[in-house]
């Protein structure tokens, strides 16, 4: 069990370093950073590298913003083998639809129990 919890903040960290490092060295912006690391994630499970990743590290690897990528390919490539083309559309909405909702829902729940500072 501790050996899980130590996997999976080592693999998560080495994944936030390096959004840092390309924040700190490669002076990229939040934005550009942030898609550069969902394409990754996108890569590495079109290669079949990032379910590996996440049996192995948990969380450590499904909170990072890899796991988007991950979840946009993987969800693709499921419906693409059930339904054909049009499956590569609606994959990528139903596998990220919940994530994407709930932000949307707390997000406005936040704006209506908060005052903005600016």
């Amino acid at each position: 069990m501790l050996a899980m919890f130590f996997w999976s903040f080592i693999v998560g960290g080495f994944i936030c370093m390096i959004g840092q490092l390309l924040f700190d060295l490669a002076k990229l912006t939040p934005g550009h950073t942030l898609s550069l690391l969902v394409v990754i994630g996108a890569i590495m499970d079109g290669l079949d590298l990032y379910e590996p990743l996440i049996d192995f590290a948990g969380a450590g690897a499904t909170i990072p913003i890899t796991s988007f990528g991950n979840a946009l390919v993987h969800g693709a490539i499921q419906e693409a083998e059930k339904h054909g083309i049009i499956g590569v559309i609606t994959g990528m909405f139903e596998v990220t639809s919940s994530g994407i909702s709930s932000a949307i829902i707390f997000a406005f729940i936040g704006a209506l129990l908060f005052k903005s500072k600016g």
